[in-house]
């Protein structure tokens, strides 16, 4: 038994996949009860109907009437459960309860008081179809199931003569061992089926992280940053005015790798990549590595004066790592250079035209002496943001 439950509990992938796949699958069974009581709400109400008109027995459709009640009462339920952003999983095992203790009385109520001289039949189809609407564990479905048939033994024992009782025992106890087998290997492969598609989907996240992040910088790699690029184009905010369109070059980089060697220039790039990472949770810009020392960065600006706050920012986290750079011609550590174009959200300026106006605002940076930033658009006339005091100081 040990054995069983933990080759159902933990399947192939481990206990803390397990758990997530479980209360996935386990949140699923608010959809379930919603259909599975609609049927039984629709059927049973509308099966009231003959103890009315052709039996004329109040009582029989009364406890009818009752069972679709309380069906529709847990599709309501259901229905507001649905709606909440987090369900406790304690709520959902409420209304499978209720719903099992439903369908089943309603099935004893059909099979035994009813008809109390005739074998039981629709007890046995409830009790075997009940469970293979919900994925649980087995340990829930043995404690329904046996609570299902204890109400249903003592019944038929109190109600039938021993002939009859002593056959439905013995159907209901059969009916319970296949209603058990069932609903465990069911919920079994359904289980399995979530586990392999969570692996599956684990496993493309991490091959699509590898095709668009930058091993060395962990930024986002040139591939991914077109893509982004042209999403930015088109998806922005009503609140947005201006797209803005930065690359930004490691001054005199290669004179760096030269002097340091390349595992140090490899430690340089990764801290300038650190330091452009922060930004997407700080200032809210994409940043991406799209060369050996340069860098593409994308963000949305309501206020053109607020791009001096990003690159005086920028810049002042670089200088701040203090990185030495004894062969730079414009400062004592290392300094980027950045060009930055700005243009109206909405335009209809293709990606490889605005990326070529924004390499001329790099050009423009480095033509002034580097250290800096240079600002052009379409509607804004080009001016220069010096970052030399910064580094000098």
């Amino acid at each position: 038994m040990r054995n069983l439950f933990y080759s159902w509990r933990f399947y192939t992938l481990g206990r803390e996949q397990y758990y997530e796949c479980m209360n996935k699958l386990f949140s699923n069974n608010l959809y379930s009860l919603r259909q599975a009581n609609t049927v039984v709400a629709v059927f049973v109400a509308i099966f009231s109907l003959y103890p009315i008109f052709v039996e004329s027995d109040i009582r029989k459709a009364g406890v009818y009437l009752t069972t679709a009640i309380i069906a529709f009462s847990l599709v309501w339920l259901s229905n507001y459960m649905m709606q909440k952003a987090d369900v406790k999983n304690r709520y959902i095992y409420t209304l499978s309860v209720l719903f099992y203790a439903n369908i089943l009385l309603f099935g004893i109520y059909l099979s035994v008081w009813s008809n109390p001289d005739e074998l039981a039949s629709i007890f046995y189809c409830f009790l075997i179809c009940a469970l293979l609407i919900f994925v649980n564990s087995p340990l829930y479905n043995i404690c329904l199931t046996l609570a299902a048939l204890a109400v249903f033994i003592v019944s038929t024992i109190m109600i039938k003569d021993s002939r009859e009782s002593g056959v439905d025992v013995i159907n209901a106890l059969i009916a319970g061992a296949m209603s058990l087998y069932f609903s465990w290997h069911i919920a079994k492969l359904r289980l399995g089926m979530e586990l392999s598609t969570s692996k599956l989907e684990d496993e493309r996240n991490r091959y699509y992280n590898q095709s668009t992040i930058d091993e060395l910088t962990q930024l986002r790699n040139r591939r991914d940053f077109m893509q982004t690029f042209q999403r930015y184009l088109v998806n922005y905010r009503t609140t947005d005015d201006w797209l803005c369109v930065a690359i930004a070059d490691i001054d005199f980089f290669k004179n760096y790798n030269d002097f340091y060697g390349h595992p140090k220039g490899d430690d340089c790039l990764r801290s300038i990549g650190a330091v452009l990472n922060s930004l997407k949770e700080s200032m809210g810009v994409y940043s991406a590595r799209v060369g050996g020392e340069e860098f593409a960065l994308l963000w949305f600006e309501r206020d053109l004066a607020h791009i001096k706050s990003v690159v005086s920012y920028l810049t002042q986290l670089i200088y701040e790592l203090k990185i030495p750079h004894e062969k730079s011609k414009a400062s004592p550590y290392v300094t980027v250079s950045i060009g930055i174009y700005v243009e109206r959200c909405g335009s209809h300026t293709d990606i490889q035209t605005l990326y070529d106006l924004t390499d001329k605002a790099l050009y423009a940076a480095k033509g002034s002496g580097r250290n800096c930033a240079v600002v052009n658009g379409s509607e804004i006339k080009q001016y220069k943001i010096d970052s030399s005091n910064l580094s000098n100081g």
